[in-house]
């Protein structure tokens, strides 16, 4: 396990946690008639705050694809995981809310369970899967599952569309985490040409793309603590399944490791589940008045 791919997963949770905060305080004054709409991103491009937190995110993405270049999926994602205690870092600056016993919790919850996933499962690299049909079928069932939360995130708007933009976002995000994975493995094999010849580097981009407008029309239409935790614990979740699946990430499966394993992702996402519902977390502002808006169009 190198060091090195530890540091930079951890930076890159920094940036992506700050960034997600600076986003969402500024996509919640929006057009909410840019919902689910790229003209949404053609508005926000315009805002300082969130052009400040598009950079810390993209920060945090290269740094990530670093760490996924040197290290295996299954152990990156699960330290990006981690961006939710930097959010509540700076939201809890923002608000001035202490911990208390609830941030507390989720904090030995979160970290612990990263943890114990990661030394139950000892993740280490393996032959990557060759057969295209494997690939496939779990990059479309991630995605055609993205698509049906989206639908009907469409419809349920008002009460759990962000939190269903967000857990597509987060299938969206763990795809285009294996994906990168694999476009880094051609670099390594055969340089620029053997990337810019694959249809896996445009796909990141288009995955990218869609994931970020997914996420902004969450952010736009509800405050941080309800898509952000659900936008943490899909896209680990996904990304693991993908690096087990058909990148050839190796886990220990005797009994105990997988108990400690599946009790790790357990801690993960109920420690997730309590920060994210952290009074520290932005609540939004107008949010009555944003959800009638939402109600008339």
């Amino acid at each position: 396990m190198s060091v090195l791919v530890l540091v930079l997963a951890v930076c890159a949770a920094c940036c992506l946690g700050f960034g997600f905060v600076l986003q969402q305080n500024a996509a919640q004054r929006a057009p909410l008639g840019d919902f689910l709409s790229p003209r949404l991103l053609l508005d926000l491009v315009r805002v300082p705050r969130w052009l400040a937190g598009m950079g810390l995110m993209v920060a945090g993405l290269v740094l990530g694809a670093i760490a996924l270049g040197g290290g295996e999926l299954t152990l990156v994602e699960p330290l990006l995981a981690t961006n939710l205690l930097f959010a509540l870092a700076l939201s809890r600056i923002q608000t001035r809310q202490p911990l208390g016993r609830q941030g507390w919790a989720g904090l030995a919850l979160l970290a612990g369970g990263v943890t114990a996933f990661i030394l139950a499962g000892e993740p280490r690299g393996g032959s990557a899967v060759t057969d295209p049909l494997r690939h496939w079928l779990i990059v479309g069932i991630m995605l055609g599952l993205a698509l049906l939360l989206t639908l009907c995130a469409a419809r349920l708007r008002l009460t759990w569309g962000p939190t269903l933009l967000a857990l597509a976002a987060g299938l969206v995000y763990g795809v285009q985490d294996a994906l990168t994975r694999v476009s880094g493995r051609r670099f390594s094999a055969g340089g620029f040409a053997e990337v810019l010849t694959s249809w896996q580097p445009y796909a990141v981009a288009v995955l990218g793309i869609t994931g970020l407008v997914l996420v902004q029309s969450a952010f736009e239409t509800a405050p941080l603590r309800r898509s952000l935790p659900a936008l943490t614990a899909a896209q680990p979740l996904a990304g693991i399944a993908c690096g087990v699946g058909f990148l050839g990430d190796r886990l220990r499966t005797d009994a105990g490791a997988l108990a400690w394993q599946a009790s790790g992702l357990a801690a993960v996402v109920a420690g997730i589940v309590l920060l994210g519902l952290h009074p520290a977390m932005p609540q939004g502002t107008g949010e009555s008045g944003r959800e009638r808006a939402l109600e008339r169009s």
